[in-house]
């Protein structure tokens, strides 16, 4: 069998919460989307990717709850799944019940709460993160925000993600502070294009709302996507390419 190469979240979760985050390392895809490739909707071929799903499935306690992803703001129930549901982030008070979301550059979000009494997975690219897809996971949670830890896992990093003008100000109407996020990309005009720091907006975000247990995220850790083309895959890198999958779940 192969050895998964996954990421174990620097976090003081309570011990009923476990959580995992996979690299492209371990799998059995062939190229372009080397190997542990977990996305059933990127164009690889069909049996690598349940193949590693199984592979995967060794370290959870039940399938996770796959989702279709669609950079919205949908927050389902986990343990109330009923197929492969539109949404953009899932919660679950249920034992054993695994949230996840997939990622190849987007910023991934888990979150529990200090009693370990629920959690949540969160797909937060930008469109999902300028638009409240955090916000509406946490009011899913029915917790006291100052209760809330959250982990934030592999993402395109803050001098790698270019946007436009139009991406920025989107931000900054609503939120003014979203403005610190922004810095002008050097080898462009000015307002022309612009790199974004999905990992500051985050945490402005969590902090407005009382969450200051905030983990991860941080550039020392090397968590790029974009830049380190060994671990991860990277959309905005190479646009043909595997996903990644961010998991929490409760134990008993």
């Amino acid at each position: 069998m192969s050895q998964l190469q996954l990421i174990h979240p620097n976090w003081p979760a309570p011990a009923k919460v476990k959580a995992l985050q996979t690299t492209r390392l371990g799998g059995v895809s062939q190229t372009p989307y080397v190997s542990l490739n977990l996305g059933a909707h990127v164009g690889d071929d069909a049996l690598a990717v349940r193949d590693n799903r199984q592979l995967l499935r060794t370290y959870l306690p039940s399938e996770p709850v796959w989702l279709n992803q669609v950079h919205g703001i949908e927050v389902i129930d986990a343990a109330k799944n009923t197929g492969l549901q539109n949404a953009d982030a899932s919660f679950t008070t249920q034992a054993n019940v695994v949230c996840v979301t997939m990622t190849a550059d987007c910023l991934p979000v888990l979150l529990c709460d200090r009693a370990g009494t629920v959690v949540s997975a969160v797909h937060a690219g930008w469109r999902g993160l300028c638009d409240g897809v955090i916000e509406a996971a946490i009011r899913k949670m029915a917790v006291p925000p100052d209760d809330i830890l959250a982990w934030l896992g592999p993402a395109i990093g803050p001098n790698a993600f270019e946007v436009g003008d139009d991406v920025r100000q989107q931000f900054i109407a609503q939120n003014p502070q979203a403005e610190q996020a922004f810095k002008p990309h050097p080898k462009q005009s000015p307002n022309d294009k612009w790199l974004c720091d999905m990992y500051l907006i985050a945490k402005q975000r969590l902090v407005k709302l009382g969450i200051t247990q905030i983990y991860g995220g941080d550039i020392n850790e090397d968590y790029c996507t974009y830049t380190d083309d060994m671990r991860f895959f990277s959309f905005r890198r190479d646009n043909v390419t595997g996903r990644m999958a961010s998991m929490i779940w409760l134990i008993d």
